[in-house]
């Protein structure tokens, strides 16, 4: 195609009434020109067009309009043709459509599948591949699905073959796994052999030993690509092993985890390598994964890969500790480090004393030891004794001496021979206060009583004097800090009003302070709106006015509204709050019925319900409903947890009781984010709420 056809009409359409991610998009007609001339300007015109149309995956109405000039710019078949493709295959994949009709997008894609159906047949291979792709994107199951098979027929190149066969597998699934099915021996290359297992995993065939022995036969399969523009596509094992736990049946199951113990049991390094990482995949996504993975993942412990992992089961991978035992006490102090930080975790009462010995050379396990997210960690008099001295030791730094102060902390009165050492680093540390009133909360009236002392000396923040107080019981020097922070500005004024809640009635004087800080803004920031829960929190424990605790509340959810996502936590702290106001905050009732709607706060609402409704009227049921249904899709799962506990199992129907007890038994697991080390901990923790419930 020429490009003056190419463009033609580019400057007369109605640019201006159609949008994209930056507003109107009057900017596109020289973005394309700069494209189709291939000039120097072309690269950072596909980047700006990129950005506007395509934003992080998204389309909008400009995108639809500017497809039918994308498609002549790759029918004119100049270089930069195969970015042009991508483009617009990526503008066909997107389910992300801003204020568009769903699907349009791809529709006025696909209507150009004549004008790209000749470039199947160009003599650049990686333009036959991308044009396969974008035909695939399409979901076209007429023209482009004709279009595709034709060229399957003849294509010789394997790369080219292996997206064609993906290809046809978007538009014609079935068609494309029978193609699969003499594509699994070792004569066949290897791209189109996992294209084939690929496709046969999408439509849902039988895994079968050919299969089996196809998938073991590409490994290392990293440096294979196929459907190219995935995101996994440099991770196929990890798709295979998905696809196959995706099922959800036990004979597919145990099928992902034999293909990834005999991976594991590879001679080669790499191979090994690749297999734990998609066995660190398959542990995040199946709760039997670990059980029928740590007997081959436990003799690999000083490869790196298989350390990180065990390291995140935790207790489940007990069948390790004695390599890593040994492994902690090796020569090398890296490796040494490494090897102890993961025992801690797998089996801390076995690692106490081999931390205890070499305190000072072991940072990695002395941080996982001290973890704020881990369970405590058990206490052990040798390793008392080291943290004593470590903790007196010249030149720590802020993360060490965290650490040694957290692990004290947990501890509590079984480390009271460490109050000096805590009092000593204290002026340095604040957050050792809390450490000091742990210790000394069961220590003699005297030691007490120093540490009082020590307390109130260094109380020149908020956290030192309201462990003052935890300790002593005394009021004048947290009353005067909490003062002090609320005439410093809004900065503090959060944890100034959560340490005044503390102090109840005796906190009167602070109350014109308090409600002086309340935020006006009709678009206040996430912090306003934070404060002003927790001023609404203490101007309650202070005096009472559930009243106008409740007019505070009720001004957060108004000014929060359902399409400001990033005020999601905000209002779940607001839900929480009301329920401390017990029958004073049922004016909010219509409010919080309405988020019951709202499955990410949902949970809390259910929580606020059941505080603060009537007895005699309260819809248990209907609140079990929405925490239940909030756990089956994700959307707080921890909250949804706590509340189904709080509602008690007799408000269960038969039928929730089922529900119930199938997130406790199903073996793909309900926590899929949060930190690393903590995902398969938290989820387990779940199950067994839901066990018990």
């Amino acid at each position: 195609m020429d490009l003056a056809d190419a463009l033609s009409g580019l400057d007369a359409h109605p640019w201006a009434s159609v949008s994209h991610a930056y507003g109107p998009a009057e900017d596109l007609p020289d973005l394309l020109r700069a494209l189709a001339e291939g000039d120097g300007d072309a690269e950072e015109a596909m980047s700006e067009l990129y950005s506007c149309i395509l934003h992080q995956g998204t389309v909008y109405s400009a995108s639809m309009d500017a497809v039918p000039y994308l498609a002549r710019i790759a029918a004119a078949a100049r270089p930069g043709t195969t970015e042009v493709l991508c483009l617009l295959g990526g503008l066909a994949e997107s389910d992300d459509e801003w204020e568009i009709t769903p699907g349009a997008v791809r529709a006025a894609v696909a209507t150009q599948i004549p004008l790209l159906i000749p470039l199947l047949a160009h003599e650049d291979a990686n333009v036959r591949m991308l044009t396969a792709w974008t035909l695939g994107q399409t979901r076209d199951t007429e023209a482009a699905s004709a279009a595709l098979r034709s060229r399957w027929t003849v294509e010789a190149d394997p790369g080219v073959r292996a997206e064609l066969l993906v290809a046809l597998g978007r538009v014609d699934l079935p068609g494309a796994a029978v193609e699969t099915r003499v594509l699994f021996g070792a004569d066949t290359p290897a791209a189109l052999r996992l294209a084939a297992l690929l496709v046969a995993l999408a439509a849902g065939e039988p895994w079968t030993d050919a299969h089996h022995d196809a998938a073991l036969g590409l490994l290392p399969a990293r440096e294979l690509t196929v459907d190219r523009y995935r995101m996994h596509h440099r991770q196929p094992l990890h798709v295979i092993v998905d696809s196959l736990l995706d099922r959800g049946t036990e004979a597919d199951r145990e099928s992902a985890f034999a293909l990834l113990n005999a991976a594991l049991h590879d001679d080669r390094p790499e191979v090994r390598a690749e297999a734990l990482s998609a066995a660190d995949h398959a542990c995040y996504l199946s709760r039997s994964a670990p059980r029928r993975l740590v007997p081959a993942i436990a003799p690999l412990a000083a490869e790196y890969p298989a350390s990180t992992l065990l390291g995140k089961l935790g207790p489940a991978a007990a069948e390790a500790a004695p390599t890593l035992a040994e492994l902690a006490t090796q020569p090398d102090d890296e490796a040494a480090d490494q090897a102890l930080a993961v025992l801690v975790r797998v089996a801390p009462r076995q690692a106490a004393p081999l931390l205890a010995r070499d305190l000072g050379r072991r940072p990695r396990a002395l941080d996982a030891a001290g973890d704020f997210q881990a369970p405590a960690f058990p206490f052990d008099p040798g390793l008392l004794a080291a943290v004593r001295t470590r903790l007196a030791a010249d030149g720590l730094g802020d993360n060490e001496t965290a650490d040694l102060v957290h692990l004290l902390r947990q501890w509590g009165p079984q480390a009271a021979a460490a109050l000096p050492e805590l009092c000593a680093v204290l002026p340095r540390f604040p957050y050792a206060a809390t450490a000091i009133t742990a210790v000394a909360a069961a220590a003699p009236q005297a030691q007490r009583e120093q540490a009082g002392a020590v307390l109130r000396a260094a109380a020149t923040s908020l956290m030192v004097a309201r462990a003052h107080h935890d300790l002593t019981g005394a009021t004048d020097v947290l009353l005067d800090a909490v003062a002090e922070a609320l005439a410093a500005g809004p900065r503090e004024v959060t944890e100034a009003a959560e340490a005044a809640a503390t102090l109840g009635a005796t906190a009167a004087g602070l109350l014109p302070a308090l409600r002086a800080a309340v935020s006006q803004d009709a678009e206040p920031t996430t912090p306003q709106l934070d404060r002003d829960i927790a001023i609404a929190t203490a101007l309650w424990q202070i005096d009472g006015d559930a009243e106008e605790a409740a007019t505070i509340l009720a001004s957060v959810l108004d000014r929060t509204t359902d399409d400001q996502p990033w005020y999601r936590w905000t209002v779940v702290r607001a839900i929480r709050a009301t329920a401390l106001l017990g029958v004073a905050a049922r004016p909010l009732v219509p409010r919080l019925e309405q988020l019951l709607a709202d499955l990410e706060k949902a949970p809390a609402a259910a929580l606020a319900l059941l505080a603060i409704t009537d007895p005699d009227v309260v819809d248990l049921g209907r609140l079990v409903e929405a925490a239940l249904h909030s756990a089956e899709i994700g959307a707080d799962i921890s909250g949804a947890c706590e509340a189904l506990q709080a509602l008690g199992s007799t408000a269960l129907s038969t039928d929730q009781r089922r529900r119930v007890t199938e997130l406790a038994e199903q073996d793909r697991r309900l926590v899929g984010s949060g930190i690393a080390n903590s995902i398969i901990r938290e989820d387990e923790r779940l199950r067994g709420i839901l066990t018990a419930i």
